[in-house]
């Protein structure tokens, strides 16, 4: 009796250990969430998210800005209004330095099947993302970033598809970005992401320290893609095959 007492005393010491070590650990994402969201997305719970996500890539992946200027501190965006947001892809932790790198909320178009993941539909559904059905209905999802972009919302997306690492071919954007920046006629803002660690993997860079770079390069309209290989210049200099259009 006196060990069967023994063993629920350990148990229960065990369990407060354990309760209170969460609730510290708690108390300080919270805090972290609080100190270094600095966009609204309107709610306090996905604004702590924010801040913990920003506080993730500038300590954790070091990020830094490169603008149009040698004073940028951060991707440059509108203040109001519509606006596209196009980068490269090639890691898992992606949407998260360019979450970090705006002073806006961004609203990712993803594939569907990404969306539907249990264990993050939550977190997608929150923070507004637009699953797209790449087995022939992307048209709605189009429909739904117009109309977002029509309320002045900002939509992202990584117009290769999926993650493409720099040195594969195809080089050349999928012809959705075209679509969708003729339907709504919003500037262009394009970013390059470099120095991630653990490329090619949706995971694995969560996990190793990296430096990573957003990199600002001059915004495009619609009429750009009125130019013949538009597709294929924008893709290069995505990926770093050329250094302007």
């Amino acid at each position: 009796m006196n060990m069967v007492n023994l063993e629920l005393g350990l148990g229960a010491i065990i369990g407060l250990c354990f309760g209170l070590a969460l609730l510290i650990v708690l108390l300080l994402l919270n805090r972290l969430g609080k100190k270094y969201n600095q966009v609204d997305w309107g709610g306090t719970f996905f604004n702590r998210i924010d801040g913990i996500f920003r506080y993730y890539c500038l300590n954790f992946h070091n990020l830094k800005f490169k603008g149009l200027d040698s004073t940028a501190n951060r991707f440059h965006l509108p203040k109001t209004g519509g606006a596209l947001v196009i980068s490269n892809h090639f890691s898992g932790i992606d949407p998260f330095l360019l979450i970090a790198a705006c002073d806006r909320p961004i609203r990712f178009m993803i594939a569907k099947e990404e969306y539907q993941r249990w264990y993050l539909k939550w977190l997608f559904k929150g923070a507004g993302c637009i699953p797209v059905d790449r087995t022939g209905r992307a048209d709605i999802a189009f429909r739904q970033a117009k109309r977002a972009l029509d309320k002045g919302e900002i939509i992202a997306l990584f117009p290769h598809g999926k993650i493409h690492l720099d040195h594969e071919q195809p080089y050349r954007v999928k012809p959705g970005i075209r679509k969708l920046a003729q339907l709504s006629k919003v500037p262009i803002f394009v970013a390059r992401l470099t120095g991630v660690r653990g490329q090619g993997s949706v995971f694995t860079p969560l996990f190793l320290r990296s430096n990573c770079v957003v990199t600002q390069h001059p915004n495009l309209d619609h009429e750009y893609f009125e130019q013949t290989d538009s597709l294929l210049k924008l893709g290069e200099l995505l990926l770093g095959h050329r250094e302007s259009l």
